[in-house]
């Protein structure tokens, strides 16, 4: 993510004037002539993308602060959010907002640092940490400049008042889910991220499943100005996220889960990208503990497509095999397959699909369904649309139910299927 700007906030004239007239900031007026409070951006992946939903402030060194001071019009927030390198003139970018964020709460964490509950949900505008550039079809992490500005005063608890002079915003988003996968390049110069089970809740010496996770498209590098972030991989969606959650690793007795992220995008070379993944994968597995018979491979869209064709390149690889909204047919319409069905035929991976029939960007007749009627054994689990916690997404976002071990099959569920899988 590029550096972020931080910026100084002045008290409004007529708040800093009520705030400077109480009796307890000219006491502190010394200390305050010399602070700055730093704060972080929290973020968290919804089903629809990363958004930042909190803010925290470092405040716990001005002492004990008394919280029924605080109150949602201690702070407001505003938000400004572009592109990290500008657009070209023939592209357009979705995303970028330029705006007040709603404060919902405020408390004080366990370190005594204050908290600002902002206003976040899925369709809400204004707090993404992406944006959507159309032309290049990708995604990409916004600069997020956050300008906080304060209306009273804080009381500590010896009843002293604090009138913060200047807000920092560092650079890092803190999203713990997120920051969880450490950052890896391989000997290619592929980009991915791994997660690694706790020890402190799984064996040290027992092996252990690996998951790969292929994103779709959007999640790509091979912009014009080499954007490759390998972040967004894991932002974009809880594709990856979903194996790292206490659930998924519970069910996989501790799982590893990879993320590589392409150079471009799947589709545009399964050949030659399908080695790149095995050699993160052969690294990853022979610098942990992994089970070679527990491999697995999930992926979404482009990444779909792609966790069809590595077990068409890799027949013995994995143990299993989850396609969401993957593409087989030629892409655009009139072209070779990709995947002909003289490949799907011969895959012998245990393989179940995943899509939505709204699905208006890959169509699921001529490639989920299609793939499921030629691929001996398969199976498929065949949305009418994709809606989560009373929120109704694109048809293309079948990845959600995958992500939330959703699709279920005679009471099995897809994660716990996948675990059930040994490689032949």
């Amino acid at each position: 993510m590029a550096p972020r700007i931080s910026r100084r906030t002045i008290l409004a004239a007529g708040a800093g004037a009520a705030g400077l007239s109480v009796p307890g900031v000219a006491a502190y007026a010394a200390d305050r002539a010399s602070a700055g409070v730093r704060f972080t951006l929290n973020a968290q992946v919804l089903d629809g993308g990363e958004q930042v939903t909190s803010i925290t402030l470092e405040t716990a060194r001005l002492g004990p602060i008394d919280p029924a001071c605080l109150t949602t019009d201690t702070f407001s927030v505003h938000a400004k959010a572009v592109s990290p390198f500008p657009v070209a003139p023939d592209d357009i970018i979705f995303g970028e907002y330029d705006l007040d964020r709603t404060v919902t709460a405020v408390r004080l964490d366990h370190r005594g640092d204050i908290v600002l509950e902002l206003s976040h949900g899925e369709g809400q505008t204004g707090g993404g940490t992406l944006g959507y550039l159309a032309g290049a079809g990708r995604n990409v992490m916004l600069d997020l400049v956050y300008t906080l500005t304060q209306h009273a005063p804080i009381v500590l608890r010896n009843h002293r008042s604090v009138v913060i002079d200047e807000f920092v915003q560092k650079p890092r988003l803190s999203d713990p889910e997120v920051d969880a996968f450490s950052a890896h390049v391989s000997g290619s110069g592929m980009k991915y991220r791994l997660y690694s089970p706790t020890e402190s809740h799984f064996s040290r010496h027992k092996k252990r499943p690996l998951i790969v996770w292929l994103h779709g498209g959007g999640e790509g590098a091979s912009l014009p100005n080499d954007y490759y972030d390998n972040e967004t991989t894991l932002r974009a969606n809880r594709g990856a996220l979903g194996f790292a959650t206490p659930q998924a690793q519970r069910i996989f007795d501790g799982a590893y889960v990879v993320a590589p992220q392409s150079t471009s995008y799947w589709m545009e070379d399964g050949p030659r990208f399908a080695p790149l993944i095995h050699e993160i994968i052969s690294d990853v597995a022979r610098r942990n503990r992994i089970d070679r018979d527990r491999i697995y491979v999930a992926g979404c869209s482009n990444g779909g497509y792609m966790s069809l064709k590595m077990t068409t390149v890799y027949p013995t690889l994995f143990a299993a095999s989850v396609p969401i909204c993957g593409v087989v047919a030629s892409f655009p319409p009139g072209g070779a397959a990709l995947i002909p069905d003289s490949d799907l035929a011969r895959i012998s991976t245990p393989t179940w699909l995943v899509t939505s029939r709204d699905d208006t960007t890959v169509d699921p007749q001529a490639n989920t369904v299609h793939a499921h009627d030629v691929i001996p054994g398969s199976l498929m689990t065949l949305y009418d649309h994709v809606v989560w916690n009373g929120h109704q997404f694109n048809g293309h976002w079948s990845w959600i139910y995958v992500a939330r071990n959703d699709p279920s099959i005679d009471g099995t569920h897809v994660w716990q299927w996948m675990a059930a899988q040994r490689r032949h």
